[in-house]
């Protein structure tokens, strides 16, 4: 770049604490929500993608001196702008036309009227291509994996071709007010009820009615679940022609007063075992139902011989094809609660027919011989003998989903049919060439119902399990983490129930999501590697890429592809004309794959290296390129800001030509999850901002860089604190100005003339950041300078009085100065700081003769925490301005040294707490004026 470019939002601040709220919230969010339209994996959130590309393409004010001439008109600017994005990241403004339209014309305006396309070549799940295109941008997506692509293009692809299209399905009459996707998701509800009776008729007869027990009433009920456990042969030789149940527990309801569970009756002389339904009972009758089976970590007992059943002898009798499966209880829909009944012969002989095991064995063979990952994050069931695809399913499970399958081909014959009737339709073409043709039409509807056979699929095999907790007593689905762990019971739903998990529920999640798009533009989705792709020109790079180790996208994904395939390969052909989902080109540092954790970070740090370069050189100059990066807890905690995987991805970004000008964490989790998880835990993920190196960039010296990062990290910190981001994210947020020292030159050469690595640079920027928390002690009066250090020492613990003494001395105060101020207690020869709680109670900040900025920041959050946040903004009012800033400062500085220091998170969550909350204690603060000497407070209007 030879010309200035124009910053953009992104670059200088974003109203960082309301998009990690909405972000967080977003997680609580099901129905309609896009991540309810097919399974994937560490999806971003809507509401961070959406904000990060307005703020992408929108100039900062800094940009435009001619019209924001003096600091504060930019600082007024530029709050106008976050508040666009406060409304823009709602949940509820998600599909709000005025909302939106606010968002387009700044960033028409910023674009000059030409709006860039945006660009995702790792698009997963699809969260950022989906959000360009709500914001009016012109969409595209790629990605390897193919259950990704499909994805996509029912997120972004298709909605766009069927836009404001009335429902082509007959006897409606409410014609002309559909808009959007509404008329296409009122076909797929439409047709999903169709395919949904056309099943009943097929295959109704394998789900029997439950005869219900007299003390409920008698009669029957549907079922919703039948419960299985596997089984084992007896590992006592005079037992080993019994299979004894290998149940992880026998708990099938924990309603305080309505508890259920299985009874096992065991018989030795006739060597059987059966099955009650047990209501109520002690204490220990529920601990040991939770219990199962088990007699410890991975191990069993035998029911009928006390023997114990170690995993090494169930791997053996698994592979050994002597794995099975035995009905333990059957669940049925009862008024208004679950009725729980004992197995019957005429359940467990229907599952378990040889016609039905012959037509399963047959889909098997076909569709479902690929095999299940040997390793996985998280634990795979491949060791006892689940080792392919269909292998995971009961034969049930397998004709009932396979007779979804088949019917799509009809479906779509239907629907092509139906359409053609409506006279819309004229063109003759393909889903795949893009044409507007009926039978272009039917062949989506029949990509959004494969999507509800899938979500059957997720909630139809061998993994899944019953949850008997209180508020749930419902069947689990097989990707309750990204994992396949073996399960030793399981529940099989029925898909005809009205119970969650059932088909049509799963056409209505669909159906909800695809009501809320907003295709207001044009979407491209594409199977293709990020390494050799080719962009379309003045392309704006936003890209969510694989995070080094931590998920095995293509191993997990292969669980839906194998449905998939006989779903929608008669649609797109291409791309399901593979055995598998691809492995060894995935951008995932997989040690087991590359035959080690070296040659795999090797092969992830080229790979990625490569496709960043590739995003580099045909990426516009006139935009920065963003770019997230997830953080693996377990990395985290064992090396923070300069873990490996992290270190390894900045590596590939710098050496492919990307200077570092930003980064910006993100918190997607939820706010009870964030305090329960301590607030010294970094956040869960980070963008980003990149934009290309200077051709002509210099070489520099080690010395050098210290240096340049003394001279430039702290203002921009201080820069960062003013925008008020927590003590928990400024690890995080000065990696940004720090990289950015770093990344700006060609190389910075060690003392031996190497290369400093990335690792080096981010520890370098960690060290500077707390040299800089730690300077500020300075800055405040002697009694706050001897808190904090005594703090530092001691925590609200005593330590001796001479210490103390000395670290007054070396302040030019005596002990009895800040005894005297109320910070500390002072007897018998010890010394220690007082717990907020034991504080004055009558504390008056404008009588308090010796007034500290220790006490000022204690109080308030005593404040906060207690009394809430009105109490704490007027008392932030009573402190002053002057004093205010002081008081952020040092709760920067507590945060450290609890979190860091101290390891104490507890006392760390109250200063993160504050700085959170400091936005809005000011901006209440501001509103409130006084009235005379006692006090009595106005709101201004």
């Amino acid at each position: 770049m030879t010309e200035p470019y124009k910053k953009k939002l992104i670059e200088v601040a974003i109203p960082l604490e309301a998009i990690n709220a909405a972000s967080a919230r977003e997680k609580s969010i099901r129905h309609g929500h896009p991540s309810t339209l097919h399974l994937w994996w560490a999806r971003r959130p809507l509401a961070a993608c959406r904000a990060v590309l307005f703020a992408q393409l929108v100039d900062d004010p800094s940009s435009h001196p001619d019209k924001f001439t003096t600091h504060e008109d930019q600082e007024a600017e530029r709050n106008r702008l976050f508040q666009i994005i406060e409304d823009l990241v709602k949940w509820e403004n998600s599909t709000n036309d005025e909302v939106l339209e606010r968002a387009r014309v700044e960033i028409r305006k910023s674009c000059g009227g030409e709006l860039p396309p945006i660009y995702d070549p790792f698009s997963g799940g699809g969260s950022i291509p989906l959000e360009a295109q709500r914001l009016g941008l012109p969409a595209y997506g790629s990605d390897l994996n193919p259950v990704a692509v499909m994805i996509g293009k029912a997120m972004i692809e298709i909605p766009p071709m069927f836009k404001d299209l009335d429902p082509i399905h007959s006897g409606l009459k409410n014609l002309n007010h559909y808009r959007n996707t509404e008329g296409l998701a009122e076909d797929v509800k439409f047709y999903g009820q169709w395919m949904r009776d056309r099943a009943l008729e097929s295959i109704g007869h394998l789900y029997p009615e439950v005869d219900l027990p007299e003390e409920f009433g008698g009669g029957k009920a549907s079922a919703i679940a039948w419960i299985w456990s596997r089984t084992v042969p007896s590992p006592d030789p005079a037992f080993s022609d019994v299979q004894v149940p290998i149940a992880s527990s026998f708990l099938l309801g924990s309603k305080k007063g309505k508890e259920a569970s299985i009874v096992p009756i065991v018989d030795k002389q006739s060597k059987t075992i059966t099955y009650k339904i047990r209501y109520g009972g002690t204490p220990e009758d529920i601990r040991l139902a939770k219990n199962g089976t088990k007699a410890g970590r991975g191990s069993f007992r035998c029911l009928i011989s006390g023997a114990a059943i170690t995993t090494d002898y169930v791997k053996e009798v698994a592979i050994n094809g002597k794995l099975g499966q035995e009905l333990i209880a059957i669940v049925a829909q009862g008024k208004g609660r679950r009725i729980y009944v004992q197995p019957s012969n005429q359940h467990s002989g229907t599952a378990q027919s040889p016609m039905l095991h012959e037509t399963a064995e047959d889909f098997r063979q076909h569709f479902l011989t690929g095999e299940t990952p040997a390793r996985l994050t998280g634990g795979t069931c491949h060791g006892y003998g689940l080792d392919t695809w269909g292998k995971l399913f009961t034969d049930r499970q397998i004709v009932s989903l396979k007779t979804f399958v088949e019917l799509l081909d009809d479906l779509r014959d239907r629907v092509e049919a139906d359409a053609l009737n409506t006279g819309l339709f004229r063109e003759q073409g393909r889903l795949q060439d893009g044409v507007f043709s009926a039978r272009a039409y039917a062949e989506a509807i029949s990509i959004y119902l494969a999507f509800a056979i899938n979500r059957s699929v997720d909630r139809g095999s061998t993994i899944c399990t019953w949850d008997s907790s209180p508020k749930m007593e419902a069947l689990r689905n097989t990707f309750g983490r990204q994992a396949l762990p073996m399960t030793w019971d399981f529940a099989e739903g029925n898909p005809f129930s009205s119970a969650s998990g059932n088909f049509l529920n799963n056409v209505e999640w669909v159906q909800k999501s695809i009501q809320r798009f907003v295709p207001a533009s044009n979407g491209v989705e594409i199977q293709h590697d990020a390494q050799t792709l080719t962009y379309p020109e003045n392309v704006v790079i936003s890209s969510d890429p694989p995070y080094y180790d931590n998920i095995g996208y293509a191993d997990l994904s292969d669980f839906f592809f194998c449905w998939m395939k006989p779903e929608l390969k008669s649609v797109f052909p291409r791309i399901f004309g593979i055995l598998a989902t691809p492995k060894d080109e995935e951008l995932v540092a997989t040690a087991f794959r590359h035959g080690g954790r070296e040659r795999a970070e090797e092969f992830f740090l080229n790979g990625m290296s490569s496709a960043i370069l590739n995003m580099a050189t045909q990426s516009s100059d006139d935009f920065p390129a963003t770019i997230y990066y997830a953080f693996k807890q377990s990395e985290i905690d064992q090396e923070g800001i300069s873990s490996t995987g992290w270190a390894t991805f900045l590596q590939a970004v710098v050496e492919a030509g990307f200077a570092v000008v930003g980064t910006w964490p993100l918190r997607t989790e939820m706010a009870n999850r964030m305090v329960a998880s301590g607030t010294n835990a970094l956040a869960n993920s980070v963008v980003l901002v990149c934009r290309k190196r200077e051709v002509a960039a210099e070489v520099i010296t080690r010395a050098e860089f210290v240096r340049a990062l003394r001279r430039e990290l702290p203002p921009a910190i201080e820069e960062l604190q003013e925008a008020n981001i927590s003590p928990a994210d400024m690890p995080q947020s000065a990696i940004g100005p720090g990289m950015g020292v770093f990344s700006r030159y060609k190389a910075v050469l060690e003392a031996d003339d190497s290369h400093m690595s990335v690792k080096t640079a981010l520890q370098l920027i960690n060290r500077e950041l707390s040299e800089y928390l730690d300077g500020v002690i300075g800055d405040f009066d002697a009694d706050t300078g001897f808190a904090i250090k005594w703090f530092e020492l001691f925590g609200m613990g005593k330590g001796d009085y001479g210490t103390a003494n000395n670290i007054a001395m070396a302040r030019g105060i005596a002990v009895e100065s800040v005894k005297h101020a109320g910070i500390v207690e002072s007897a018998a020869g010890e010394v220690r700081i007082l717990k907020r709680e034991e504080m004055d109670p009558d504390w008056e900040p404008e009588t308090d003769s010796h007034l500290t900025i220790w006490e000022c920041c204690q109080y308030l959050i005593r404040s906060l925490e207690n009394d809430g946040s009105y109490a704490a903004a007027e008392l932030l009012k009573r402190i002053g301005s002057e004093k205010a800033e002081a008081v952020k400062d040092l709760a920067y500085c507590l945060y450290d040294i609890s979190a860091n220091k101290r390891q104490d998170a507890a006392e760390a969550r109250s200063y993160n707490a504050l700085i959170a909350d400091w936005t809005e204690l000011t901006r209440q603060a501001a509103t409130i004026n006084y009235v005379g000497k006692d006090r009595q407070m106005r709101f201004e209007v």
